[in-house]
């Protein structure tokens, strides 16, 4: 189905807005090679002037959907979140609009939700700490607009087993959290005072050929791994396990994306292992790396879900340890 919205194109495909959308989220940096890069990602011959048009486009309609002139178009929903930020839209303004257009209950329902959120958000009074030492995490979470503290969690991931992948990453999300709040509390690291403390950690892994695939233990596993992704398809599972160091309160979830492969050079393989990009990573896979974003032809979820840090997830777990 072709998009809908002020603006159409004949040759501005579904799967090609679906791809520019997941380009966009993780190229979200003005970088020298951004419009090349989101332009490459979404491939299929599309050009850097092509992205940027369409970036221009969406920039328009954002601009018309936040000054209440017209209904928000189903193909915005995900891009709203990304571009708000570029054009300073103040949260009063979102927040207050007191001629807001509803579709439908459940679109009036996130409306609020993510008002409680950005409110969560500038809430200073609580703290956070990130219990990973996860780069991409650390990325995530500091996009989000968010301070925070790192500790890391020393158990034996090896030792807990589960059958279904979502079991196995709250389970290991939990222990991770459990192990942190044990090393808090025997060291006295973080006193006690007025403001909540936020403990946030997250486990992913990958399922490929319905086998749930760790960190890869050695270069050759690493390789076995990414050359069954070639031409094929994997799913990445990954959870959230927020506990209110203050109020004792816990929450956690889990999502879920699917991630499509281009055939994928045994050269480029190559330099992945030579690079060290795939160890220590969920299933060898760096989906934000240059070496590997070429090779990814469609994200089917959230791109930042894949990388280790579901915001959406995150934000509404925040809200809810903060009830």
């Amino acid at each position: 189905m072709e998009e809908s919205g002020q603006h159409s194109s004949s040759s501005w495909t579904a799967k090609k807005n679906k791809l520019f959308e997941n380009a966009l989220a993780i190229h979200d940096k003005d970088t020298p090679d951004r419009w090349q890069s989101i332009a490459e990602a979404v491939g299929s011959g599309t050009s850097v002037e092509e992205v940027k048009k369409r970036y221009e486009i969406l920039m328009d309609d954002i601009r018309v959907i936040e000054s209440d002139e017209v209904l928000l178009p189903d193909y915005l929903t995900h891009e709203i979140s990304i571009i708000n930020k570029e054009i300073n839209i103040s949260n009063e303004v979102k927040s207050t609009s007191s001629h807001q257009h509803f579709r439908s209950i459940s679109e009036k329902a996130e409306f609020y939700r993510e008002r409680d959120r950005e409110m969560a958000r500038s809430d200073s009074s609580f703290k956070i700490i990130l219990g990973s030492s996860s780069m991409a995490r650390r990325k995530i979470l500091a996009e989000m607009g968010y301070e925070f503290t790192i500790v890391t969690a020393d158990i034996d991931e090896k030792s807990i087993r589960k059958e279904k992948p979502e079991e196995l990453v709250m389970a290991l999300a939990e222990a991770k959290a459990d192990a942190i709040i044990s090393r808090i509390r025997s060291t006295g690291q973080f006193e006690e005072d007025d403001h909540a403390t936020l403990l946030i950690t997250a486990d992913t892994v990958v399922v490929y050929e319905g086998r749930i695939i760790e960190k890869p233990s050695d270069q050759e596993e690493a390789r076995e791994f990414i050359k069954g992704y070639s031409g094929s398809h994997a799913a990445v599972v990954g959870s959230i396990f927020v506990c209110n160091l203050k109020t004792g309160t816990k929450k956690g979830g889990w999502d879920k994306a699917e991630v499509y492969f281009h055939d994928i050079p045994d050269e480029v393989i190559d330099n992945m292992i030579e690079e060290g990009i795939t160890q220590n990573v969920a299933g060898g896979l760096m989906l934000e790396h240059p070496l590997t974003l070429p090779f990814v032809e469609a994200v089917v979820g959230e791109a930042d879900s894949v990388m280790g840090l579901s915001k959406a997830l995150t934000e509404k777990l925040i809200t809810e340890a903060l009830l």
